[in-house]
């Protein structure tokens, strides 16, 4: 995980973190456009677009920084990995986290832009329930125990599409539609559009995905209780760069 320069992975982890969000909030605005009537159809469109943009996005800088893009994943990586020194450095996972979520608000910025808004619209859509709370630890937990299984069994070359895929499901089979980060979720506060969270509702949503990181860091440990052997492979291994 430290082969490459700390600050060429910060910018990987940001504009990584930037263009999943781009992704979220800008396929939100396309389908609410293209489909205003179909509320079903919207979260369709919406779970498709980022569940191939984050393949692609894993893909794309995976080998710079380890395509984390998630401070729960980031965390659970620093905890795990920290006795072997096989994961990220506690140095590393503060940057990581800020990168991530600058990245995510700059992100929705972006989005809005594109889609003439104006740049910072802060949602006013409401997400504050319990059902939800729970959802979004439902999410961190699987999306934890899919990252570190595949890592631990060498088969991390397929997370691209595993994460994607299981992103895009969880979409549908969560409460919350599987927000599973806490910069993505800071990020969708600065969007009154269709991916948006009211930022009175971030808190919660935050709480929630803390709280699946440490029940997930738990699983983990009790089923794989070598799981840090292989911290340095999440999401994709990272390579050397000249």
């Amino acid at each position: 995980m430290h082969q490459n320069l700390l600050w060429r992975r910060l910018l990987a982890e940001f504009l990584g973190t930037a263009l999943l969000v781009t992704a979220v909030v800008g396929s939100g605005i396309m389908a609410t456009t293209l489909s205003p009537n179909d509320i079903g159809l919207q979260l369709l469109e919406n779970s498709v677009a980022t569940a191939f943009a984050l393949g692609a996005l894993i893909l794309t800088f995976g080998p710079v920084s380890g395509a984390h893009f998630n401070p729960v994943v980031s965390a659970a990586d620093w905890f795990l990995g920290r006795s072997t020194g096989t994961g990220l450095t506690l140095k590393d996972l503060g940057g990581y986290a800020a990168a991530q979520t600058i990245g995510a608000i700059a992100g929705s910025v972006l989005a809005n832009l594109m889609f003439d808004l104006a740049p910072v619209t802060f949602s006013t859509k409401d997400r504050a329930a319990g059902n939800l709370w729970l959802g979004e630890i439902v999410a961190v937990v699987g999306l934890l125990l899919l990252i570190f299984a595949l890592a631990r069994s060498g088969r991390a070359p397929v997370a691209p599409a595993a994460v994607g895929a299981y992103i895009g499901a969880a979409y549908w089979f969560t409460s919350s539609t599987s927000f599973a980060n806490p910069a993505v979720t800071i990020g969708r506060a600065f969007t009154d559009t269709f991916a948006g969270i009211n930022p009175s509702s971030v808190p919660g949503f935050v709480t929630a995905q803390i709280a699946g990181l440490i029940i997930g860091v738990a699983v983990l440990l009790a089923l794989y209780p070598t799981v840090g052997d292989t911290a340095d492979q999440v999401v994709v291994e990272p390579r050397p760069t000249a």
